[in-house]
Protein backbone atom coordinates (compact mmCIF):
# COMPACT_ATOMS: atom_id res chain seq x y z
CA UNK A 1 0.00 0.00 0.00
CA UNK A 2 1.20 3.60 -0.78
CA UNK A 3 2.00 5.80 2.38
CA UNK A 4 -1.16 8.16 2.73
CA UNK A 5 -0.15 12.04 3.24
CA UNK A 6 -0.32 13.88 6.63
CA UNK A 7 -2.68 16.70 6.26
CA UNK A 8 -2.42 19.70 8.54
CA UNK A 9 -5.74 21.84 7.97
CA UNK A 10 -6.68 25.16 9.48
CA UNK A 11 -10.40 24.85 11.23
CA UNK A 12 -11.24 28.74 11.43
CA UNK A 13 -13.99 29.37 13.64
CA UNK A 14 -16.95 26.88 14.50
CA UNK A 15 -19.24 28.06 12.52
CA UNK A 16 -16.86 27.13 9.32
CA UNK A 17 -19.61 24.37 8.44
CA UNK A 18 -22.36 27.31 8.10
CA UNK A 19 -20.22 29.22 5.70
CA UNK A 20 -20.29 28.37 2.05
CA UNK A 21 -17.40 30.00 0.23
CA UNK A 22 -13.67 28.30 -0.92
CA UNK A 23 -12.48 26.79 2.53
CA UNK A 24 -15.72 25.16 2.83
CA UNK A 25 -15.27 23.35 -0.66
CA UNK A 26 -11.90 22.91 -0.30
CA UNK A 27 -12.81 20.64 3.23
CA UNK A 28 -15.63 18.85 1.11
CA UNK A 29 -12.99 17.50 -1.27
CA UNK A 30 -10.54 17.08 1.14
CA UNK A 31 -10.68 12.98 1.11
CA UNK A 32 -11.46 12.96 -3.02
CA UNK A 33 -7.56 12.99 -4.11
CA UNK A 34 -6.55 9.59 -1.75
CA UNK A 35 -7.55 6.57 -1.46
CA UNK A 36 -10.40 6.08 1.42
CA UNK A 37 -8.35 6.12 4.73
CA UNK A 38 -9.26 3.25 7.09
CA UNK A 39 -9.25 5.35 10.07
CA UNK A 40 -8.11 8.91 10.81
CA UNK A 41 -5.93 9.69 13.62
CA UNK A 42 -7.01 13.87 14.05
CA UNK A 43 -4.75 15.93 16.14
CA UNK A 44 -6.76 18.71 17.61
CA UNK A 45 -5.44 22.06 18.54
CA UNK A 46 -7.91 22.18 21.49
CA UNK A 47 -6.99 19.02 22.99
CA UNK A 48 -4.44 20.68 25.52
CA UNK A 49 -2.57 17.93 28.04
CA UNK A 50 0.16 17.37 30.02
CA UNK A 51 1.43 14.35 28.34
CA UNK A 52 -0.14 12.58 24.92
CA UNK A 53 -3.43 11.38 25.24
CA UNK A 54 -5.48 8.81 23.11
CA UNK A 55 -9.13 9.18 23.25
CA UNK A 56 -9.92 5.20 23.67
CA UNK A 57 -13.62 5.98 23.36
CA UNK A 58 -15.48 3.27 20.48
CA UNK A 59 -18.15 5.88 19.95
CA UNK A 60 -17.11 9.87 20.63
CA UNK A 61 -19.86 12.11 21.63
CA UNK A 62 -19.32 15.50 19.78
CA UNK A 63 -18.02 18.09 22.29
CA UNK A 64 -19.67 22.02 21.75
CA UNK A 65 -16.62 23.58 23.17
CA UNK A 66 -17.32 27.14 22.36
CA UNK A 67 -19.93 29.67 23.25
CA UNK A 68 -21.72 32.85 21.21
CA UNK A 69 -22.01 31.09 17.73
CA UNK A 70 -25.69 30.50 16.13
CA UNK A 71 -27.63 27.72 17.87
CA UNK A 72 -27.17 25.23 14.46
CA UNK A 73 -23.93 24.43 15.48
CA UNK A 74 -24.86 22.99 18.57
CA UNK A 75 -27.23 20.55 16.50
CA UNK A 76 -24.61 18.95 14.04
CA UNK A 77 -22.80 16.07 15.13
CA UNK A 78 -19.86 14.13 13.81
CA UNK A 79 -20.96 10.12 13.54
CA UNK A 80 -17.92 8.52 13.04
CA UNK A 81 -17.01 5.72 15.25
CA UNK A 82 -13.87 5.63 16.97
CA UNK A 83 -11.14 3.03 17.08
CA UNK A 84 -10.02 1.50 20.57
CA UNK A 85 -7.86 -0.69 18.39
CA UNK A 86 -5.72 2.08 16.78
CA UNK A 87 -6.37 4.05 19.86
CA UNK A 88 -4.31 1.70 21.77
CA UNK A 89 -1.74 0.94 19.21
CA UNK A 90 -0.84 5.05 18.98
CA UNK A 91 -0.56 4.71 22.92
CA UNK A 92 2.22 1.92 22.12
CA UNK A 93 3.89 3.32 19.26
CA UNK A 94 4.08 6.73 21.27
CA UNK A 95 5.34 4.92 24.47
CA UNK A 96 8.04 2.93 22.40
CA UNK A 97 9.34 6.35 21.57
CA UNK A 98 9.92 7.43 25.01
CA UNK A 99 6.44 9.67 25.11
CA UNK A 100 4.50 8.08 27.98
CA UNK A 101 1.54 8.53 26.20
CA UNK A 102 -2.00 7.73 27.90
CA UNK A 103 -5.53 6.59 26.51
CA UNK A 104 -8.72 8.54 27.38
CA UNK A 105 -12.02 6.19 27.59
CA UNK A 106 -14.05 9.25 27.41
CA UNK A 107 -12.55 11.99 24.99
CA UNK A 108 -14.84 12.86 22.33
CA UNK A 109 -14.56 15.36 19.08
CA UNK A 110 -14.13 18.94 20.11
CA UNK A 111 -14.64 21.89 17.25
CA UNK A 112 -11.15 21.19 15.71
CA UNK A 113 -11.87 17.70 15.02
CA UNK A 114 -15.46 17.97 13.65
CA UNK A 115 -15.59 21.24 12.05
CA UNK A 116 -13.63 20.09 9.30
CA UNK A 117 -14.43 16.39 9.42
CA UNK A 118 -18.00 17.12 8.89
CA UNK A 119 -17.61 18.47 6.18
CA UNK A 120 -14.63 16.55 5.00
CA UNK A 121 -16.69 12.88 6.06
CA UNK A 122 -20.31 13.80 6.85
CA UNK A 123 -21.56 10.45 6.75
CA UNK A 124 -19.37 9.89 9.35
CA UNK A 125 -18.32 6.63 7.40
CA UNK A 126 -14.12 6.89 8.65
CA UNK A 127 -13.71 6.11 12.09
CA UNK A 128 -11.83 8.71 14.17
CA UNK A 129 -9.08 8.82 17.17
CA UNK A 130 -8.56 11.93 18.77
CA UNK A 131 -5.14 13.00 19.83
CA UNK A 132 -3.70 15.69 22.07
CA UNK A 133 -0.95 18.05 21.89
CA UNK A 134 0.92 19.51 24.37
CA UNK A 135 1.18 23.45 24.92
CA UNK A 136 4.11 23.34 27.18
CA UNK A 137 6.47 21.73 25.08
CA UNK A 138 8.13 22.95 21.71
CA UNK A 139 7.71 22.24 18.23
CA UNK A 140 10.20 19.85 18.59
CA UNK A 141 8.20 17.61 20.80
CA UNK A 142 5.69 17.39 18.22
CA UNK A 143 7.60 17.23 15.19
CA UNK A 144 8.99 13.94 17.24
CA UNK A 145 5.74 12.59 17.94
CA UNK A 146 4.80 12.41 14.56
CA UNK A 147 8.26 10.89 13.76
CA UNK A 148 6.64 8.25 16.08
CA UNK A 149 3.43 8.19 14.25
CA UNK A 150 4.71 7.77 10.36
CA UNK A 151 4.03 4.21 10.31
CA UNK A 152 0.27 4.47 11.05
CA UNK A 153 0.66 6.04 6.79
CA UNK A 154 1.39 2.93 5.33
CA UNK A 155 -1.44 1.29 7.48
CA UNK A 156 -4.03 3.28 5.70
CA UNK A 157 -4.09 5.61 8.67
CA UNK A 158 -4.48 9.29 7.53
CA UNK A 159 -3.15 11.97 9.86
CA UNK A 160 -5.27 15.23 10.08
CA UNK A 161 -3.73 17.43 11.91
CA UNK A 162 -6.12 20.60 12.83
CA UNK A 163 -5.50 24.31 13.84
CA UNK A 164 -4.50 27.67 12.26
CA UNK A 165 -1.76 28.73 10.66
CA UNK A 166 -2.29 32.09 12.09
CA UNK A 167 -4.08 32.53 15.12
CA UNK A 168 -4.81 35.96 17.47
CA UNK A 169 -8.11 35.97 18.78
CA UNK A 170 -7.26 39.62 19.67
CA UNK A 171 -7.83 40.72 16.04
CA UNK A 172 -11.87 38.76 15.83
CA UNK A 173 -13.91 41.45 15.34
CA UNK A 174 -17.04 39.29 14.20
CA UNK A 175 -16.71 40.39 9.97
CA UNK A 176 -16.19 36.98 8.46
CA UNK A 177 -15.08 39.08 5.23
CA UNK A 178 -12.59 41.59 7.26
CA UNK A 179 -9.51 42.65 5.01
CA UNK A 180 -6.46 40.59 6.04
CA UNK A 181 -4.05 42.38 8.19
CA UNK A 182 -0.30 42.87 6.74
CA UNK A 183 0.78 40.94 9.97
CA UNK A 184 -1.28 37.93 9.36
CA UNK A 185 -0.36 37.95 5.51
CA UNK A 186 3.17 38.12 5.94
CA UNK A 187 3.32 35.08 8.59
CA UNK A 188 1.14 33.09 6.11
CA UNK A 189 3.41 33.64 3.03
CA UNK A 190 6.35 32.69 5.00
CA UNK A 191 5.06 29.55 6.58
CA UNK A 192 3.73 28.31 2.48
CA UNK A 193 7.28 29.07 1.82
CA UNK A 194 9.14 27.59 4.45
CA UNK A 195 6.96 24.55 4.23
CA UNK A 196 6.98 24.17 0.58
CA UNK A 197 10.93 24.79 0.56
CA UNK A 198 10.88 21.66 3.72
CA UNK A 199 13.21 24.47 5.69
CA UNK A 200 12.51 21.96 8.65
CA UNK A 201 15.19 24.30 11.39
CA UNK A 202 13.03 27.38 10.25
CA UNK A 203 9.71 25.57 10.97
CA UNK A 204 10.80 24.07 14.44
CA UNK A 205 12.76 27.49 14.86
CA UNK A 206 9.64 29.85 14.05
CA UNK A 207 9.12 31.95 16.63
CA UNK A 208 13.03 33.51 15.94
CA UNK A 209 12.32 33.40 11.64
CA UNK A 210 9.31 33.70 10.76
CA UNK A 211 7.73 37.86 10.72
CA UNK A 212 5.26 38.75 13.51
CA UNK A 213 5.69 35.18 14.61
CA UNK A 214 4.21 36.44 18.16
CA UNK A 215 1.65 38.56 16.52
CA UNK A 216 0.09 35.80 14.83
CA UNK A 217 0.61 33.53 17.82
CA UNK A 218 0.76 34.86 21.14
CA UNK A 219 -0.14 31.32 22.13
CA UNK A 220 1.56 27.95 20.15
CA UNK A 221 -1.01 25.56 20.88
CA UNK A 222 -2.87 26.35 17.37
CA UNK A 223 0.51 25.91 15.41
CA UNK A 224 1.95 22.64 17.30
CA UNK A 225 -0.52 20.39 15.49
CA UNK A 226 1.01 21.67 12.25
CA UNK A 227 4.58 19.85 13.10
CA UNK A 228 2.94 16.59 13.99
CA UNK A 229 2.10 16.37 10.57
CA UNK A 230 5.34 17.70 9.60
CA UNK A 231 6.98 14.93 11.33
CA UNK A 232 4.87 12.53 10.45
CA UNK A 233 5.23 13.24 6.38
CA UNK A 234 7.88 14.27 3.87
CA UNK A 235 7.92 16.99 1.63
CA UNK A 236 5.38 19.62 1.95
CA UNK A 237 2.97 21.52 -0.41
CA UNK A 238 0.21 23.90 0.49
CA UNK A 239 -3.08 23.12 -0.99
CA UNK A 240 -5.63 25.41 0.16
CA UNK A 241 -5.00 29.51 1.03
CA UNK A 242 -7.41 31.99 2.51
CA UNK A 243 -8.52 33.83 5.09
CA UNK A 244 -11.44 34.59 7.25
CA UNK A 245 -12.92 37.06 9.53
CA UNK A 246 -9.95 39.29 8.84
CA UNK A 247 -6.89 37.85 10.71
CA UNK A 248 -7.27 34.02 10.62
CA UNK A 249 -4.96 31.96 7.69
CA UNK A 250 -7.04 28.96 6.52
CA UNK A 251 -3.90 27.51 4.95
CA UNK A 252 -3.72 23.48 4.65
CA UNK A 253 -0.81 21.57 3.77
CA UNK A 254 -0.25 18.29 2.60
CA UNK A 255 3.73 16.22 3.35
CA UNK A 256 4.06 13.07 1.05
Amino acid sequence: MSPLPSLFVSHGAPDLPLRTGPTQYFLRSLLHAIPTPKAILAVSAHWLTARPTVSTAAQPKTLYDFGGFPHQLYELTHPAPGSPELAERVVAMLNRAGFEARNSRDRGFDHGVWTPLTLADPKGTIPVVPLSIQPHETPLHHYQLGKALAPLRHEGVLIVASGAATHNLGAFDGDYDAPQPAWAVAFDDWLTEAVTANDITALLDYRQHAPYAAQNHPTEEHLLPMFVALGAGGSGQQIHSGFTYGAFSMAAYRFD
